[in-house]
């Protein structure tokens, strides 16, 4: 985008000037919500005023609440000039224990890793967001200075030094752990499944989110487990007068949820609401298999606490990973079991002796050396823009009756149709035109709710083809609602 210089207006100051001049930009949608701003060089050499212009004007724009600053990033576009749809209410999914129907999931996840469509189904993070060079020296290194090692069993536990890393870093979250209750695993779902094991038997009942992450309804059905779905905001997360009432039944056997920007809702719960939780659960004697792999990716202010943070009485088994922030590949998760931390490491011996050694030396001397924190800080701000980008997108192709959530991490955005829409028929007809959504009903325990809501990925970089296929996708949407209507009113 390139300015042309200004001429001082007789009643104006010419920071002013400088200052209408990007609000118009704004304000008529040249500049979107989540964009960089030209640089102060840049402007001052575009408008040939001096660097103390350009940085009045954005000083005066940062006052009128249309722009941001970000330390050693430069200024943004505010999302609050962004007008949202409205956003989805509570769902209310059926109130009992149901068996899990999961034979879409295997469907559908096949086709959301096809290279040869544009991925906005698949929850993943995209591979140029990540740092993988870095990634491929030290595991270089790693292998050159632990040439034993790297080949060896190790312990089912884990390598001790990304233990302590690890533990380290539940610090942000609140969480003050011993390295020896940690278990590495292979990815977070490998440590929810044993968390699962160590809980319940065949046929017990476990608490879910509802809608729920599909990977676990899998590890449910595959332990012969029912799900008890129940209410949850898109904001705040699971119902609690609602869990009290299922716990009270006393057939409850474990809850299991996302507690920081849960897939694929969105939702965080306040801290007031983590403690809370964990009253209840302490109350009932419950145990809480907590899912923290989003909790890293927050956009504004301070990490979230995990609901561990609150865990007075060591009933809470969190598991996370690296999986959607350093590198989904290296299969790095873990788990720290709480009370249940023995059945678990027990578990983790006889079923896969231990995770691989190399990935687990290369994520810890990431760790170590403050590359972490560093990609973090770039990547929070890359998926901010880019989830702001595609709220705009949604708000400018799609119907006037789409409800869209309103996430404030991770890189997931839920879409919410009128009654009767069929994204099923949307995730068809967008496969077609070489687009990958995940339709609502994958996250159903059921498999027949949220048959009108679908899931989109916000981590892919965006670009003209992703604003191209959210147009399609608003036009496949609107097409369907038109012919909805027709029906409906013959």
């Amino acid at each position: 985008m390139a300015l042309s210089p200004v001429a001082l207006a007789p009643d104006q100051v010419l920071y002013e000037q400088v200052a209408d001049r990007l609000q118009q930009l704004i304000t008529h949608g040249t500049l979107k919500p989540g964009d960089r701003l030209p640089s102060v060089r840049k402007l001052r050499a575009q408008l040939s005023v001096s660097t103390s212009t350009v940085m009045e004007a954005y000083r005066l724009l940062e006052d009128r609440g249309m722009v941001v600053v970000r330390p050693q990033s430069g200024y943004y576009v505010k999302q609050t000039n962004l007008q949202l749809p409205q956003e989805p209410a509570a769902t209310a999914p059926p109130r009992q224990a149901t068996d899990i129907d999961i034979s879409l999931a295997f469907e559908v996840v096949s086709l959301m890793r096809d290279p040869g469509l544009i991925q906005l189904g698949a929850a993943l993070p995209a591979l140029e967001m990540l740092p993988l060079t870095q990634l491929n020296r030290l595991m270089g290194k790693v292998l050159r200075d632990n040439a034993h090692l790297a080949h060896s069993y190790g312990t089912p536990l884990g390598v001790p030094d990304l233990r302590a890393e690890l533990a380290k870093r539940m610090l942000d979250a609140g969480c003050s752990v011993h390295p020896e209750q940690m278990v590495i695993t292979n990815g977070a779902n490998e440590a929810i499944y044993f968390c699962l094991q160590a809980l319940t038997q065949p046929g017990d009942t476990v608490v879910v989110e509802s809608p729920t992450y599909f990977a676990m309804l899998e590890a449910l059905k595959c332990l012969r487990l029912k799900a008890l779905t129940l209410p949850t905001h898109p904001r705040d997360g699971i119902s609690l007068p609602h869990l009290e009432e299922a716990l009270q039944t006393g057939e409850v056997k474990a809850v299991l949820l996302v507690s920081n920007f849960s897939n694929p809702l969105g939702s965080c719960m306040d801290d007031r609401k983590k403690k809370q939780l964990v009253e209840l659960l302490n109350q009932f004697d419950t145990p809480l298999i907590e899912d923290d792999v989003y909790g890293d990716i927050y956009f504004e202010g301070t990490r979230p606490k995990a609901i561990k943070a609150f865990d007075t009485e060591n009933r809470v088994l969190y598991c996370s990973s690296v999986s959607k922030t350093l590198s989904p590949g290296l299969r790095v998760g873990w788990c720290n079991g709480g009370r249940y931390h023995a059945e678990i490491a027990r578990m983790k011996s006889i079923i896969n002796q231990n995770t691989a050694i190399a990935p687990q030396l290369t994520v810890m001397a990431f760790l170590a050396n403050g590359g972490y924190d560093r990609h973090l800080r770039q990547l929070r701000r890359t998926y901010h823009e880019q989830l702001l980008r595609m709220q705009q997108a949604v708000r400018d192709y799609f119907p006037a009756e789409t409800c869209i959530t309103r996430p404030t991490g991770g890189h997931v955005l839920w879409l919410e149709m009128p009654e009767g829409f069929d994204s099923m028929r949307l995730y068809k007809e967008a496969l077609a035109m070489g687009i990958a959504i995940a339709p609502g009903v994958m996250f159903s325990a059921s498999g027949h709710c949220y048959s009108n809501c679908f899931r989109l990925n916000t981590a892919v970089p965006w670009s003209e083809n992703v604003e191209q296929a959210i147009q399609t996708l608003g036009l496949l949407t609107k097409r369907q609602l038109a012919e909805n209507f027709l029906r409906d009113d013959r």
